[in-house]
């Protein structure tokens, strides 16, 4: 009778052990899907008033950077960077040991990332209507051409050259 008992009681436990494997095997593939990936970390320098430079790190982190924001004013850091006035904006940005300039989609962040040229970094000098943290809507939908700048060192002297990275027509 006890064996019976066992032996009734044997497909069941099969039955439930499936199941649950069943269910393992289906959620398993949510959970990978849901971890997250790794931020990459970007360093922000900007002047605390400026409504576009927060518009422009909220881009960013939308876009996979965890953005650390230091609300000093950019002047000083653009110069330490290695960055001209000339290609200057309102923040200055460092990534992975590239300088960023300025409204600079986190698209070219990522293909500069991908690409890791020689470079000082990149820029979107001035403040493109239409550039990541200039397109709100107080702009109307306003998109001004623009480029993004490759910025290297100059081989022969201490300034830099600059040539189109990204072209936004």
């Amino acid at each position: 009778m006890k064996h019976e008992r066992m032996a009734s009681a044997h497909p069941r436990r099969i039955a439930l052990r499936r199941m649950a494997l069943a269910c393992t095997a289906f959620a398993a593939p949510s959970l990978w899907a849901a971890a997250p990936t790794a931020r990459i970390p970007v360093e922000v320098w900007k002047d605390p008033n400026c409504g576009c430079c927060q518009d422009w790190v909220v881009h960013m982190e939308r876009n996979g950077f965890a953005v650390t924001v230091h609300d000093t004013g950019n002047s000083a850091v653009r110069a330490r960077l290695g960055i001209p006035a000339r290609l200057g904006s309102c923040h200055t940005a460092l990534v992975e040991g590239y300088a960023l300039e300025g409204h600079v989609p986190a698209a070219d962040v990522h293909k500069l990332l991908k690409q890791k040229p020689k470079a000082v970094g990149i820029a979107v000098p001035g403040m493109p209507v239409g550039s990541p943290g200039m397109d709100g809507p107080e702009y109307g939908g306003r998109k001004d051409p623009y480029e993004v700048l490759l910025i290297t060192k100059n081989l022969m002297n201490s300034d830099v050259s600059t040539r189109t990275f990204t072209s936004y027509r």
